[in-house]
């Protein structure tokens, strides 16, 4: 090719494409060919303003991996909402939770849609360039995904795309991609992915809403993800991506014969309920297939070609027990749950406890309650800026009966707490009726299947136990699928192998009256809506025997608090006071703290939450707090210390932040020549307010039971002002001459001042 067709060449791939358009009342738009061209492939994504930037790179070089090596990274910058992060480095670091969750919402959908065989490593990295605090970006970016994919001519089965449902609480009226303001009048939020043809993934939130109802919005969903498909595929038209050959990795059917030669053994092997002993013997009788069947070199040559035919054999086996006979391997029919144990406040001293088991499963749930100022904050690109209930899973290896590091939480442990969290979230009670930060945590005892809808159970457990008032008790189930052409087999409550194996894992959790969350992740690409409802109705079956068999034993939340938990008690002060009650530098509120006991923590508008685990501690501090603020009224008694000295009186602390004044004629029975002869600073003094000032505030006091005064202290009045030591008088008035000996009656006295009155 000659130079200036090469550069002609060149330019082509440089041109930039875009697709603008409308859909559902927004505007969106793709681009390609201007940011990095270096990638595989790259899409500028857009809704509103807010504007992803989502690649996809594909290695140069196969792997020898029994699975696919897919990665998805989702980057919040904080530039994109114009704010610097937080922290010492001042730079973006670990991916928060919601970052988190938006990389696995991206990866569910996408994974699914590569072919058998592809083992070439993907990278696919969204990152956020601009947010305009309207439109979020995450299911943006899973369409972004698809196209840019499909841009690098990559072997996948789209275009794909992900809508988010939402629901007008008034009209009943459905939202595709709801704006933040939107959302916050809606009663659902279902975030629905998949391609024109199926559907691959469904995340949902809800406030008890019906399975027919949640159903119509999947319905509704998948109708929209068809719209955007059909516009990608326009886009694509524009781009017209060469198709690239990528190897598509073939096994020699020679393995795949000799290991379904022991489909017999397997199924045999399948057949436990004890998910220790069944592993025990699948591997047995996969090691010995490797052991006997071929031979040292072919095992080096074909290691990940053996291990995925062993794999094939087990999943081929369970599911033709399951279509064929109808039975599991641990015995259960379809709609069959496994036993459980329940028990509620299993914990003494935490605020709240609850122990979950179903079969091989078991989850120890633990609450603990704290002021509204413990709340986590958030510091994200998303708008909420705290979390007052916080849900936390933990899986540690032994859980498995497995050996491994412990650390940092896992994608999939983030995910799975979040599953439990929006499943509780609906049925909390509000701050004002519950003034409290709620964190669970739920540790992973035993895992054999569904351990994110048994951390659900057990939480629910856990907040009842600890006395939070929740509007109903929430339940949840994991349901599967087994469809092998028109045969199809719902699961419920299924084990780790059904999972591992199945076509469908989707959770649903709800209380009595409706569903509150959602999760749904689908292998099989004939998965329709209808499925999904036989699905729905199904797993509400198995959600109220569960809920039925808790609230056998905690038919509701306990009326009171533990002992050990915190007692917050809420009042309500003027805001110009909060000033006062924190003091300067928080003097204040952190001595009433240190002296009290009790923690404190005023909001802006002068709602004040006092939380003691000694309630006497709590009265203490809102006395004082309630003594900070007081006016002071006409006619109240107080007993406060001497706390400043004037020849006309000495000041009385009332309050923290009010003092008054007792004049010297009103300090004792009798005539008083000086306040030192009364009283001394430090005093403690009975008084009773008798006038407060209209316009300065200033209160007049009076002594209650006065002392007789002292003799002799009723000389010094008397004393000419001039003769008091450090003192001269000096009649400053105009056209006085200040004389200090002689006064105008010419015998030496000072002449008498008249009251204005009588001027």
């Amino acid at each position: 090719m000659r130079p200036e067709e090469e550069e002609k060449e060149k330019s082509k791939h440089m041109e930039k494409i875009v697709e603008s358009f409308e859909l559902y009342g927004k505007q969106y738009r793709l681009e390609t060919g201007e940011l990095a061209k270096q990638a595989t492939g790259a899409v500028l994504v857009t809704q509103g303003e807010t504007t992803c930037l989502v690649t996809a790179v594909v290695s140069k070089e196969q792997k020898d991996y029994d699975f696919f090596p897919l990665t998805v990274d989702f980057m919040e910058k904080m530039y994109a909402v114009g704010r610097i992060p937080g922290g010492y480095l001042k730079r973006e670091g670990k991916a928060s939770d919601k970052g988190t969750l938006t990389a696995r919402m991206i990866d569910r959908p996408i994974r699914p849609g590569f072919a058998d065989g592809f083992k070439q490593e993907v990278h696919i990295v969204a990152t956020t360039l601009a947010i305009d605090g309207q439109n979020p970006p995450d299911c943006i970016c899973v369409g972004g995904a698809s196209a840019a994919l499909l841009c690098g001519g990559t072997p996948f089965d789209g275009p794909a795309a992900c809508v988010r449902i939402a629901r007008n609480k008034e009209t009943g009226e459905f939202i595709v991609n709801p704006t933040y303001a939107e959302q916050e009048i809606s009663d659902m939020e279902l975030t629905i992915a998949g391609t024109k043809d199926y559907i691959s993934m469904v995340e949902a939130g809800a406030q008890e809403v019906t399975e027919e109802d949640m159903l119509a919005a999947m319905e509704f969903g998948q109708e929209a993800i068809a719209a955007f498909c059909e516009k990608q595929a326009e886009f694509l038209a524009k781009v017209a991506p060469e198709p690239v050959a990528y190897p598509i990795h073939e096994p020699e059917p020679c393995i795949a014969e000799r290991v379904n030669a022991h489909f017999d053994e397997m199924s045999a092997a399948l057949k436990d309920a004890d998910k220790q002993s069944r592993m025990a013997k699948v591997e047995a009788l996969k090691d010995a297939i490797k052991e006997n069947d071929f031979s040292d070199e072919e095992r080096e040559a074909w290691k990940s070609d053996i291990a995925a035919a062993c794999k094939a054999l087990e999943k081929h086996a369970m599911r033709k027990m399951v279509i064929e006979t109808g039975e599991r391997a641990d015995g259960r029919v379809a709609n069959e749950i496994r036993p459980l144990y329940i028990r509620p406040g299993y914990l003494p001293r935490v605020h709240g406890s609850g122990l979950f088991q179903r079969g091989q499963t078991q989850v120890l749930s633990v609450c603990t309650l704290g002021l509204l100022n413990e709340a986590q904050r958030l510091d994200t690109i998303d708008p909420q800026d705290h979390r007052r209930y916080m849900h936390q899973y933990n899986f540690p290896p032994y859980c498995t009966g497995e050996v491994g590091r412990m650390g940092a939480p896992k994608r999939r442990e983030v995910g799975h707490g979040a599953l439990a969290e929006r499943a509780l979230l609906p049925v909390l009670p509000s701050e004002d009726e519950f003034p409290y930060a709620i964190r669970v945590v739920s540790e992973v005892l035993e895992s054999n299947g569904s351990s994110s809808m048994a951390s659900t159970c057990g939480s629910c457990l856990a907040l009842m136990d600890a006395g939070v008032p929740i509007k109903a008790p929430v339940s949840g189930i994991a349901m599967g699928l087994i469809k092998e052409g028109d045969d199809v087999v719902i699961l419920s409550d299924i084990q780790g192998l059904e999972d591992f194996l199945g076509d469908m894992d989707f959770k649903v959790t709800g209380t009595e009256h409706g569903i509150t969350a959602l999760q749904m992740d689908n292998k099989a690409k004939g998965l329709s809506t209808e499925i999904l409802g036989r699905a729905l109705m199904q797993a509400k079956e198995g959600r109220h025997f569960i809920l039925s068999a808790m609230l056998e034993q905690i038919p509701a939340p306990r009326e009171e608090l533990r002992d050990t938990a915190p007692r917050i008690d809420t009042i309500h002060i003027p805001v110009d006071k909060i000033r006062e009650v924190i003091g300067k530098g928080g003097e204040t509120i952190r001595g009433i703290q240190d002296a009290t006991g009790a923690s404190i923590d005023i909001q802006e508008d002068g709602t004040v939450h006092i939380a003691a685990v000694d309630q006497d501690a709590g009265r203490a501090a809102r006395a004082q707090i309630e003594a900070i603020v007081k006016e002071p009224e006409v006619g109240e008694v107080y007993e406060g210390p001497v706390v400043g000295i004037q020849s006309f009186g000495a000041f009385i602390k009332l309050t923290p932040s009010k003092d008054g004044l007792l004049h010297i004629s009103r300090m004792a029975n009798g005539r008083v020549g000086q306040v030192e002869d009364v009283l001394n600073m430090g005093d403690i003094v009975k008084v009773q307010v008798i006038e407060i000032d209209p316009k300065s505030g200033k209160i007049s006091l009076d002594r209650l039971d006065k002392p007789e005064a002292p003799e002799g202290s009723a000389a010094a009045p008397h004393r000419e002002r001039e003769d008091r030591p450090g003192r001269e008088h000096r009649d400053r008035r105009p056209g006085r001459s200040n004389r200090e000996s002689q006064g105008s009656h010419g015998d030496g006295r000072t002449p008498r001042r008249r009251h204005r009155d009588e001027q």
